[in-house]
Formats: C-alpha cells, sequence, structure tokens
C-alpha cells in the first residue's frame, strides 16, 4: 500500500502572508498601487487588491501538484526536489524582467519579455511550479495579476506548442520508421 503525500498546507498561507505583506507596505507607502494592462493608460486598470486571491491560489495549485507527485520522491519542506529548479528558475527570470523594468532599463526588459515566447516552445512552462515561481517575483513590481495572466498566456502556448511537436514527432515515427532487414 503506498502512502500519498501530504499537502503541505503552508504554502497558501505563506502566498496569503506574502500578499498581505505586500499590500500592507503599498497601503502604508501612499495607497494600494493598480496597473494598467501593457503599462498604456488606454487600457483598464487591474488593482493590487487582486493578489489577496491569486497568490493563494497559485500555491494551492502548486501544492496539489506536490501532493500529486510520487511518495519516493525527495522532498524539502514537502515540496519534491525536483520541482525546484523549475521553481526558482523561474522566479530569477521574472525578477531579472521586473527589475529591469522598475530600473527603466527598457531594451532589458523588451528583450527578456520576448525571451519568454522561446522559453514557451522550448520549455514546459504550462506546470504550475513555472507559473508560481514567476508570479511570485513580478509580483513586487506589477502586482498579482498581470504576471498571471503573461504566464496563463505563454504556458498555453507551451502546452500547444508541445503538443504539437509531440503529434508531429509521432507520426513521424509511425510512418517513416522501417523494420529491421532480417540478416
Amino acid at each position: 500500500m503506498s502512502i500519498q503525500p501530504r499537502f503541505p498546507l503552508w504554502l497558501p498561507v505563506a502566498g496569503l502572508l506574502l500578499a498581505i505583506v505586500h499590500l500592507s507596505v503599498e497601503h502604508v507607502s501612499g495607497g494600494i498601487k493598480s496597473h494598467h494592462l501593457l503599462n498604456s493608460a488606454d487600457l483598464p486598470e487591474i488593482s493590487n487588491w487582486f493578489e489577496l486571491i491569486t497568490l493563494p491560489l497559485l500555491a494551492v495549485m502548486l501544492g496539489l501538484s506536490c501532493r500529486n507527485q510520487t511518495a519516493v520522491t525527495t522532498r524539502w519542506a514537502g515540496v519534491p526536489v525536483n520541482m525546484l529548479p523549475a521553481f526558482f528558475g523561474a522566479m530569477l527570470y521574472g525578477a531579472a524582467i521586473a527589475i529591469s523594468f522598475a530600473l527603466g532599463a527598457a531594451a532589458v526588459t523588451e528583450a527578456a519579455f520576448f525571451g519568454l515566447f522561446g522559453c514557451a516552445l522550448l520549455l514546459p512552462i504550462y506546470r504550475v511550479q513555472f507559473i508560481t515561481g514567476f508570479v511570485l517575483t513580478m509580483t513586487f513590481t506589477f502586482g498579482g495579476v498581470l504576471p498571471l495572466i503573461i504566464a496563463a498566456t505563454l504556458a498555453l502556448l507551451s502546452w500547444v506548442s508541445r503538443f504539437i511537436i509531440a503529434t508531429v514527432v509521432a507520426w513521424w515515427r509511425k510512418y517513416h520508421t522501417q523494420p529491421a532487414k532480417k540478416l
């Protein structure tokens, strides 16, 4: 009988605490910010209050993904170790975009943003550890919703591209492989 790993309850609690701390700092620093879509004043604003919903929900999704990993997987604080490189890699990439935007380095921000499309084609960024790491670090600059919209769009692109590539490879193998010749 296999024992199913426990849900790491600390993840949604940490997501909620992170949102509360971020909003508290914003509140005492002049008010809760809102961000325009695509940084254009013509488009609607999204308030940072929504991160009280998005960050804990992302953490719940990450916790469910952790629980669904096999029980024999090595874990660190309830999180499978094999999920950590993707999580921290996405955090670093999101931090690079957020920091370059905050410093006004538009060329770096633009290059990193469009580099996400290449990452979406090459890496399985539809996995929850990529999305959560990316959104967490970008929350402090862009709020909790805009990075989630970007991550969800890129995750869909990643999933579709990998599905198409897998289908083409399977078709190629099926119709273009020849049986071995007998000696």
